[in-house]
């Protein structure tokens, strides 16, 4: 018995539910511009082109995090937080895959559970899929449907672990690094890098017996901020301390991200940012399209195995075996 045929996409009716902001029709975009089949990235790339005059008009925020430090607690205290002052919120949290089977735990409604029962919340987890930095590789694509769907703040999760934090850092308008109190011990292995990527460090759990600790914590961060050169000359990261278990400082959370806008709009960062990232994000894209080549040209693939064997084996060096493969691309 043959298989039934697939039906194909309806493209303009998929954009127009989008548009009217269907959360299902969201949810079935995103599935899309995720699936792998060479025929449904044809249609991700032209449903993104036609939804991308509504895009852009949402406040990006990433948040960042070692495992453990209230990311999803965060999430779920800051989105209800505007949600109840009449935002729309989109979340966009990666989880991540197994390096070995490749499987997600997607569990990511459950620790937001007051946010993912709102009507003007859209929660969506997708698998990081070995995606450098445990950014799923579609995220961008993903923020921009959200926004065409009428969500005017994007919060997109990272893992908090490898170089996620550069990867979120590169398609938000906001970096937000969460830390945990006991600095002390913390800042003797932070990653420079995420200080300096940073537009705001917060210190979650400052609360019953840990107000004390957050707050050693946030003077010893604000600190390491003063002998590192800030990287907008329009804004000097703040550090500041809160609980996403009380709510506590989620209002001063929120307005700071606002103030960062209003300091770097009129000189016209902001909009450089975003410029910037949308031509690093074209290069990204095209590199994946070179490494998709290389592994689905029969071709060019069996050449590959023959100099991998010869890079292996030490017959060529590895910059040869590099120019031969610029060479066949």
């Amino acid at each position: 018995m043959t298989a039934p045929a697939k039906r194909p996409i309806d493209l303009p009716s998929l954009a127009g539910d989008v548009r009217a902001g269907h959360r299902a029709a969201l949810a079935r975009a995103i599935t899309l511009i995720e699936s792998r089949r060479a025929d449904h990235q044809t249609d991700a790339r032209a449903l993104v082109q036609e939804l991308l005059p509504l895009t852009g008009r949402a406040l990006r925020v990433g948040i960042t995090g070692s495992p453990g430090v209230g990311k999803s607690t965060t999430i779920d205290a800051l989105g209800i937080y505007l949600i109840e002052r009449g935002h729309k919120i989109a979340v966009l949290a990666v989880d991540p895959s197994s390096a070995r089977t490749g499987g997600s735990i997607l569990g990511d409604k459950t620790r937001m559970a007051r946010l993912s029962a709102e009507a003007n919340a859209f929660i969506r987890p997708s698998p990081s899929s070995g995606t450098l930095g445990g950014v799923a590789a579609k995220t961008r694509e993903a923020m921009l449907l959200c926004e065409a769907a009428g969500f005017d703040v994007v919060l997109v999760e990272t893992v908090g672990v490898g170089q996620s934090e550069t990867e979120v850092c590169d398609m938000t308008d906001f970096f937000l690094a969460l830390m945990l109190p006991g600095a002390g011990d913390e800042l003797q292995g932070i990653k420079k890098g995420l200080v300096e990527l940073a537009d705001m460090i917060a210190i979650n759990k400052a609360d019953g017996d840990n107000i004390a600790r957050a707050n050693q914590a946030a003077g010893e961060y604000r600190a390491a901020l003063h002998i590192l050169t800030p990287r907008s000359a329009h804004w000097q990261p703040p550090v500041m301390t809160y609980s996403a278990a009380t709510g506590k400082g989620i209002a001063e959370l929120w307005q700071a991200v606002l103030d960062h806008r209003a300091a770097t709009t009129p000189s016209g960062e902001f909009d450089a940012r975003r410029r910037a990232q949308q031509v690093k994000w074209m290069w990204t894209l095209l590199e994946d399209r070179w490494k998709a080549k290389l592994k689905s040209d029969p071709a060019i693939r069996a050449k590959v195995k023959q100099l991998e064997a010869a890079v292996a084996d030490g017959k060529i060096t590895p910059t040869l075996g590099a120019d031969q493969i610029a060479e066949m691309l």
